[in-house]
Protein backbone atom coordinates (compact mmCIF):
# COMPACT_ATOMS: atom_id res chain seq x y z
CA UNK A 1 0.00 0.00 0.00
CA UNK A 2 1.31 3.39 -0.67
CA UNK A 3 2.71 5.88 2.17
CA UNK A 4 -0.01 8.15 1.87
CA UNK A 5 -2.74 6.06 1.54
CA UNK A 6 -1.85 4.38 4.83
CA UNK A 7 -1.29 7.34 6.93
CA UNK A 8 -4.71 8.54 5.40
CA UNK A 9 -6.56 4.98 6.61
CA UNK A 10 -4.75 4.86 9.89
CA UNK A 11 -5.26 8.44 11.02
CA UNK A 12 -9.30 7.63 9.80
CA UNK A 13 -9.81 4.99 12.54
CA UNK A 14 -7.48 7.08 14.89
CA UNK A 15 -4.00 4.98 14.51
CA UNK A 16 -1.30 7.66 14.62
CA UNK A 17 0.94 9.51 17.30
CA UNK A 18 1.68 12.67 15.96
CA UNK A 19 4.64 14.53 17.45
CA UNK A 20 8.14 13.97 18.10
CA UNK A 21 7.85 13.13 21.95
CA UNK A 22 5.17 11.25 21.81
CA UNK A 23 6.48 9.22 19.18
CA UNK A 24 9.96 8.33 21.48
CA UNK A 25 7.79 7.49 24.16
CA UNK A 26 5.35 5.09 21.62
CA UNK A 27 8.59 3.76 20.68
CA UNK A 28 10.15 3.01 24.60
CA UNK A 29 6.54 1.33 25.35
CA UNK A 30 4.08 0.84 22.57
CA UNK A 31 6.14 -0.44 19.52
CA UNK A 32 4.17 1.21 16.87
CA UNK A 33 3.96 -0.78 13.74
CA UNK A 34 6.09 2.12 11.69
CA UNK A 35 7.50 5.59 12.20
CA UNK A 36 7.17 8.40 9.07
CA UNK A 37 9.43 10.73 9.01
CA UNK A 38 9.20 13.89 6.57
CA UNK A 39 12.51 14.44 4.61
CA UNK A 40 12.81 18.10 6.45
CA UNK A 41 13.08 16.27 9.70
CA UNK A 42 16.05 17.93 11.59
CA UNK A 43 19.14 15.39 11.19
CA UNK A 44 19.69 15.31 15.45
CA UNK A 45 15.85 14.30 15.65
CA UNK A 46 15.98 12.18 12.65
CA UNK A 47 18.52 9.96 14.11
CA UNK A 48 17.40 9.75 17.76
CA UNK A 49 14.05 8.20 16.55
CA UNK A 50 16.14 6.00 13.86
CA UNK A 51 18.39 4.72 16.81
CA UNK A 52 14.68 4.03 19.35
CA UNK A 53 13.46 2.21 16.11
CA UNK A 54 16.24 0.36 15.67
CA UNK A 55 16.08 -0.76 19.50
CA UNK A 56 12.49 -1.24 19.22
CA UNK A 57 12.62 -3.33 15.69
CA UNK A 58 10.40 -1.03 13.98
CA UNK A 59 10.45 -0.13 10.89
CA UNK A 60 11.29 3.86 9.69
CA UNK A 61 10.06 5.25 6.57
CA UNK A 62 11.00 8.46 4.87
CA UNK A 63 7.90 10.52 3.38
CA UNK A 64 9.07 12.25 0.00
CA UNK A 65 7.97 15.41 1.24
CA UNK A 66 8.43 18.12 3.66
CA UNK A 67 6.54 18.39 7.09
CA UNK A 68 3.88 21.07 6.22
CA UNK A 69 2.72 17.97 3.43
CA UNK A 70 2.71 15.71 6.06
CA UNK A 71 0.81 17.75 8.49
CA UNK A 72 -1.95 18.63 5.87
CA UNK A 73 -1.87 14.65 5.03
CA UNK A 74 -3.12 14.58 8.48
CA UNK A 75 -5.52 16.98 8.60
CA UNK A 76 -3.42 19.35 11.00
CA UNK A 77 -3.36 22.74 10.70
CA UNK A 78 0.31 22.78 11.42
CA UNK A 79 3.69 20.68 9.93
CA UNK A 80 4.30 17.32 11.25
CA UNK A 81 7.59 16.40 10.91
CA UNK A 82 6.99 12.72 12.95
CA UNK A 83 4.40 10.49 13.40
CA UNK A 84 4.20 6.67 14.47
CA UNK A 85 1.21 4.35 13.00
CA UNK A 86 0.29 2.04 16.05
CA UNK A 87 -0.29 -1.50 15.74
CA UNK A 88 -3.06 -3.29 16.03
CA UNK A 89 -6.49 -4.02 13.47
CA UNK A 90 -7.70 -1.79 11.65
Amino acid sequence: MELAKLIKEKIKHDKVVIGYKTVIKSLKSDRPELVVLASNTPEDKKKMIELNAKISKVQVKEYPKDSVDLGLLCGKPFSVSVLAIKRGKK
